[in-house]
């Protein structure tokens, strides 16, 4: 299980052997460590006790850091952690060579991949009450395969050379999906179109949020993974980006957060926001709760149905495996539909 934590005057303890939420001395909700995976906290004024700190990094629960947003702010770990060295060193090696060309070239494959099952996925669902809709989204997804092709030609000596073409190939890609998206989603959401931080309307707002909470989640995988979550090969170098986490959440985007989210603004289930244009906490809350539930869901994936958070961490591993030269082949996740 996942512990939320939000609010003005939470207080965060550790009582025997669970983590107590607490407001003005009343228990709010707690939390057995046994069944606990990680606990995220939200927005401003919430207390944390070190004896939780100190019990979670005991126990190899991650604490999460978010804003109101969905941003991330910190996670911590415990230190032993991030102490892995022979992965890291294999991971900056391989940016100076074509195997962070190769994969860069696998991420954004296996993005426009995964973007295309999910319109097929959406497709499949209309067949019978919209067939001329139907129809336009799989000739969409077919469109798709194209920049696939394109993607898988490129080739250079080093990432450096390679990166602005494979960027060129994803943004088109991902203009064309995102055209898609407008089409299945309520017109009375008025959506502009994708945009990223800052955005004002309910769709993109949503979508950054369950984005940020998929975030602490693949950067706890790489750490597991004994990657360093900075250092990226798609996502380029910047003073405190994590350029790695940012790599590999872009296979889980459509499969986690995207239809996820299309599924909830489908089904007419209210977006509440406060005066300043903010998600109010059940709203965040309720994203949250249910990135998290798809996260527990199953996809089929080396040959039986799994979960998705258990994907999600053999894919860390096998990038892991890939760059130390332990595995000749990697195919990333793509998810059925």
């Amino acid at each position: 299980m996942e512990l939320i934590v939000e609010g003005r005057g939470i207080f965060l303890g550790k009582h025997q052997g669970r983590l107590r939420v607490s407001r003005e001395g009343k228990t709010v909700q707690e939390a057995p460590l046994i069944h606990l995976q990680q606990v995220i906290v939200v927005g401003n004024g919430v207390s944390v006790s070190s004896d939780v700190i100190r019990v979670c990094a005991d126990e190899g629960i991650p604490i999460h850091f978010l804003e109101e947003t969905g941003t991330p702010l910190a996670s911590l770990y415990a230190a032993g952690l991030t102490g892995t060295v022979m992965t890291r060193r294999a991971q900056i090696l391989a940016y100076t060579d074509r195997l962070g060309v190769q994969l860069a070239r696998l991420i954004v494959c296996g993005k426009i991949a995964n973007q295309r099952a999910l319109l097929r996925y959406i497709a499949k669902y209309r067949k019978e009450t919209a067939p001329e809709l139907f129809e336009w989204l799989q000739a969409e997804a077919a469109i798709l395969a194209d920049h696939t092709a394109e993607a898988e030609a490129i080739d250079a000596p080093t990432i450096d050379a390679a990166r602005e073409r494979f960027m060129s190939v994803e943004g088109r890609a991902a203009s064309r999906y995102w055209g898609a998206i407008a089409r299945i989603i309520p017109a009375e959401l008025a959506w502009p179109g994708r945009e990223t931080r800052g955005a004002p309307d309910i769709f993109n707002m949503a979508l950054n949020y369950g984005y940020g909470v998929l975030y602490s989640q693949v950067e706890r995988v790489l750490v597991l993974a004994g990657l360093d979550p900075y250092a990226g090969f798609l996502h380029a170098d910047r003073p405190g980006k994590f350029s790695m986490v940012c790599d590999l959440i872009e296979l889980f985007r459509q499969p986690v957060v995207d239809r996820t989210i299309i599924g909830m603004v489908n089904r007419g289930i209210a977006f509440e926001t406060e005066d300043d244009g903010r998600f109010n906490s059940a709203t965040r809350k309720r994203i949250a709760e249910k990135i998290l539930e798809r996260m527990e869901s199953t996809e089929l994936y080396e040959g039986k149905r799994q979960p998705v958070r258990c994907i999600l961490q053999s894919e860390a591993r096998h990038i892991a495996t890939f760059v130390r030269g332990d595995l000749a082949v990697w195919q990333p996740f793509v998810m059925g539909w």
